[in-house]
């Protein structure tokens, strides 16, 4: 029996492979299958010619979009400069216009006082303010008092001879305030140095 058994599984599975190679599937699940299998050998078999139309129809696409991606980038950050440079002096403006304010106030109040020393204090006072409100911007003056003679902040406009070797080298004498804006030199201070 059991040679009989084993002659018959033989043979069942000899018309399997037989069905399978010939496309006479009795199995329904074995069918969908082979029918995959045969859309897979189209999909391999397809004309390379169409695969490659297809990809380079799916490149073009995508350099249209990021062509236009780059353009909009390139058309908000010229917007962003533009605004910018029209509204960069904000800052300044806004620091600057109390000490405007004061300076309108005092000369009404000129007009009304004849006394020099009302009006110094009250030009002083202007000035303190407009000096505060150019260190909050990072506007600071060049120090020139005592100071050696560095080109990087001083232009020295005369030479003063016979001051003794103790200022030789030295500003001797500011004609001309320097300042500096958040440590560039945006102007010499004019000085005169001892020789």
């Amino acid at each position: 029996m059991k040679e009989e058994e084993k002659n018959i599984l033989e043979e069942e599975e000899t018309l399997k492979e037989e069905e399978i190679e010939t496309g006479n599937v009795e199995n329904p699940e074995d069918a969908e299958e082979s029918e995959d299998a045969k859309e897979s050998e189209d999909a391999e078999k397809k004309d390379p010619l169409e695969a490659a139309l297809e990809e380079i129809e799916q490149l073009k696409t995508q350099i249209l979009y990021k062509t236009a991606e780059f353009d909009n980038y390139r058309k908000r950050t010229l917007k962003e400069k533009a605004e910018l440079i029209l509204n960069g002096g904000e800052k300044a403006v806004s620091a600057i216009l109390p000490v405007i304010d004061d300076m309108e106030r005092a000369m009404e109040n000129g007009e009304k006082t004849e006394d020099p020393a009302v009006l110094r204090e009250g030009m002083e006072l202007i000035y303190h303010k407009f000096m505060k409100a150019l260190e909050s911007l990072g506007v600071k003056k060049i120090e020139t008092d005592n100071a050696d003679f560095n080109t990087d902040l001083h232009e020295a406009i005369a030479m003063v001879p016979g001051m003794g070797d103790d200022k030789k080298g030295k500003v001797i004498d500011c004609l001309q305030t320097g300042y500096q804006l958040n440590e560039k030199v945006i102007r010499h201070a004019k000085v005169a140095v001892g020789q």
